[in-house]
This record gives C-alpha cells, structure tokens and sequence, in this order.
C-alpha cells in the first residue's frame, strides 16, 4: 500500500539515497561526489551526511565520507527480523557439502538479488559474495528464478533495468529474457552459462514455504572449467530440488 503523501518523510528519504550512495566502488565520498550520485543538491547532501557522522554512522575526515561499522545494525535489523538467513543456512551448508560447491540463497530486491545466505567451498566469483551482497537479477540464477513470476511485473522490473552485457553470454534482449523467464517458470530451474562472469556457470530453484508461496531461491555456483554448463542439471538439480522439499517443511 503505497503510503499518503503526509505520511511520506522527504528528508528520510533522501537520506536513505544518500546512504545507499556508498558501495564496492564508491567507499569515501565527498558531498560533490555524493549529490553526483544521487541527483540530490549539496545542501540536502551536506546536510545528511553530517547527520549520519553526528550519529556515528559515517567517519568525516573533513573532506570524505566514508561509513562506520554502526552502518550494519540497519541490515542487521532484517536479519533479526526474518527468520528465513537462520533457516535456510543449515540446509545450505548440507547442499553445499553434497554438492563440493559453493550454495548461496537470495531473495528479491527491485531489479536486483540480494545474498541471504552463503556456503562457500572456494570462490568463484572475482567479487566476494557474502550476505547483504548485490547481483542484478536478470543475468543471475537466482535472480531469474525470483523474476519467474506474472509477466506483467517482470517486464516492469525489467524496464527499470540497466541490461548490459556482462559477457559475450549474457542475454540482454527484453523478449529474450521473457522468453527465458516463461522457459524457468515451465521447468521449475533457471541454468546460467557464464552469463554473469565467463567462467561462472550456476544453477537455481525457487524456495517455497508450506502454503507453496516463494519466499527465496537457493543455488550452486561452479567453475565452468570443473562443471560445464552441460553437466549442472544432471549434477546439481536433484541435490537442490532435495534441499527444496526440506526447507518447504521448515517454511512457514
């Protein structure tokens, strides 16, 4: 329900954008490069930075920002607040085990995935995925996985997606990704070839509850080297759909 506009706090939320502002590539930020960042003015920018110091969310050498450790009760606060990290993590440690790869579980966030839960056996990726980790969703397993839901919304989402192509793989076409969303609803698993990073192959399920409603998707990530694309499904989708039945029963 989208909120009245005498309920909507502007300031709290620009000041939300100018948090969000800071990242893997943006780490110390000054008020120009922030409000380059957020399209927001200098005053407003100035102004929530300085609150966010005051309150010892943020360090500020006089010059940059940069975030303080205080920062992670924020997310901390939905880990606490969700069961779904401390159920999910004993069967992904399983999966894990079973699989000699690394599993991880994610849910959906606008246009992007957002890590839950992890197991690592080695990494894969250039970046270190752990949770609270971002990945855009239409070029991830998982991510396809979560997308396969009414048409109608996911062509919204992937309006307000930023498609490009990571690899030589990766499929960027609207239709071509619709199709593809229709094709992982049809067989109940999405299959990436190196789409998100060459040498990445991965394979994901939806997570249902026990009133069948998807609530996260989980998956096994492997080098292409090791496992092609070719052999995941016959590998991997018997232990995910194994892991699928358990969490359906914990699920609530």
């Amino acid at each position: 329900m989208s909120p009245r506009e005498s309920d909507f706090v502007s300031g709290f939320a620009r000041g939300l954008k100018v948090i969000e502002a800071f990242g893997d590539m943006h780490r110390r930020l000054s008020i120009t490069d922030a409000a380059k960042l957020t399209g927001l003015d200098r005053a407003t920018v100035r102004r929530s930075l300085l609150t966010l110091a005051e309150l010892g969310y943020a360090d500020y050498d006089g010059k940059f920002f940069t975030l303080t450790p205080k920062i992670l009760r924020l997310g901390h606060a939905y880990l606490e607040a969700t069961p779904l990290p401390v159920l999910i993590q004993p069967h992904l440690d399983a999966l894990s085990e079973k699989a000699g790869q690394s599993a991880s579980a994610s849910v959906l966030d606008g246009s992007e995935i957002v890590y839950i839960a992890r197991a690592s056996q080695r990494r894969v990726m250039s970046i270190n995925l752990t949770p609270g980790s971002r990945l855009p969703a239409y070029c991830a397993s998982m991510g396809r996985v979560l997308f396969s839901a009414p048409e109608a919304e996911a062509r919204a989402v992937l309006s307000r997606s930023e498609l490009k192509a990571n690899t030589p793989n990766t499929k960027t076409d609207p239709g071509e990704l619709i199709a593809e969303f229709r094709k992982v609803r049809a067989q109940g698993y999405a299959l990436i070839d190196q789409e998100l990073e060459i040498g990445l192959c991965s394979i994901a399920v939806p997570v249902e509850n026990d009133r069948g409603q998807t609530v996260a998707a989980i998956n096994i990530g492997a080098p292409a080297a090791h496992v092609p694309a070719s052999e995941m499904v016959a590998r991997y989708l018997p232990l995910l759909k194994e892991t699928q039945t358990a969490l359906r029963t914990v699920l609530r």
